[in-house]
């Protein structure tokens, strides 16, 4: 028996939790990885309503699915973000409220607290989601970038999200950062700053996605030999590096699934990640045999039922549990 594998909510969003479910179940997915938009799960009414979340285990039983994990990278990436008019597209109505950016991010950072306490009523210990970036937009260094400015970034980190993580730790809820191009933390040596800045609390580590990592140049495997203990929760999702000599990594203000990017995200097996060497690494890091590998279904060019289903047959065939025993040992004294 492999590990679970689940479907991650987020990108199905625009469907009713209870449809997607009995899509999950055909598509042959052991569990769901619950996004916190949409009908999926809704931090505010798990606090305000004490049968909410019962109800959502009801549903999830009711079909067979398991869960691990709930997600809200939306209202993460609010907390250290610079706001802006994107944000009012990502986040709740009451998170965004008038738009004024210290609001919304106060307003962030409590949500992403509630968030905690969500899933401790939910009975799920891991959180996963983004924490947004104040200096990402520096990430050229030029006009040059005095290191003062970077380090304040990582202070705000400590800032802001140590008293988020405070809750966390009250609730005894792990909090996963996706590692991903935005972020405070999107390479290993931007992850390695993040963690001193946190000094390596345990409430806080990394849901890996080795699609983030690949079209940057960055070895995932690498990224699970450097963070063996902090891998929190596995992402499934594949990226294709299609440069022609016309764009680069940067992606020339070109929107995902336009042909003409030089990178672009594939469903799982689809892509350049070396999915069994994904494997090899997490058995050899000792990513739990009962934790999943949570498919996030992100193909602009594929069908995504389609893609889904064969997503979660292609991780069911490439995990495999680690060898108790050297091939050789029987020649051992």
């Amino acid at each position: 028996m492999g590990r679970p594998v689940t479907l991650f909510t987020g990108q199905w969003a625009d469907l009713p939790i209870e449809e997607l479910c009995k899509k999950a179940k055909a598509f042959g997915y052991d569990g769901v990885e619950l996004a916190c938009w949409g009908d999926h799960f809704e931090v505010d009414k798990a606090l305000s309503d004490d049968t909410y979340c019962a109800k959502k285990r009801d549903l999830l039983e009711k079909h067979d699915l398991k869960l691990f994990a709930i997600s809200n990278h939306l209202v993460g990436q609010a907390v250290l973000d610079i706001i802006d008019e994107r944000h009012k597209a990502i986040l709740p109505e009451y998170v965004w409220g008038d738009g004024d950016p210290a609001g919304v991010r106060e307003r962030a950072i409590e949500e992403m607290k509630n968030t905690a306490r969500a899933a401790q009523k939910l009975g799920i210990g891991v959180v996963n989601g983004f924490t947004g970036s104040s200096i990402w937009h520096l990430i050229y260094d030029f006009p040059p970038v005095p290191r003062h400015m970077i380090d304040a970034g990582y202070q705000l980190l400590a800032d802001l999200w140590n008293p988020i993580l405070d809750v966390f730790q009250e609730c005894g809820i792990k909090f996963a950062l996706e590692v991903h191009p935005t972020e405070i933390a999107f390479d290993i040596y931007s992850s390695e700053l993040a963690l001193q800045a946190l000094d390596h609390r345990e409430e806080f580590g990394f849901n890996f996605d080795p699609s983030h990592l690949i079209w940057q140049g960055v070895d995932p495997v690498e990224f699970i030999r450097a963070f063996p203990n902090r891998i929190y929760h596995v992402h499934m999702k594949d990226a294709a590096v299609t440069l022609n000599g016309k764009t680069g990594i940067l992606a020339s203000h070109l929107s995902f699934g336009d042909q003409r990017r030089g990178w672009d995200f594939r469903s799982v097996g689809r892509g350049g990640v070396r999915f069994e060497e994904i494997i090899r690494a997490l058995n050899a890091a000792g990513y739990p045999q009962d934790m999943p590998l949570s498919v996030e279904w992100e193909d602009s060019g594929m069908d995504r039922e389609a893609g889904a289903e064969e997503a979660a047959q292609f991780c069911k065939n490439v995990d495999f549990a680690p060898s108790g025993r050297r091939f050789d040992a029987a020649f051992e004294d």
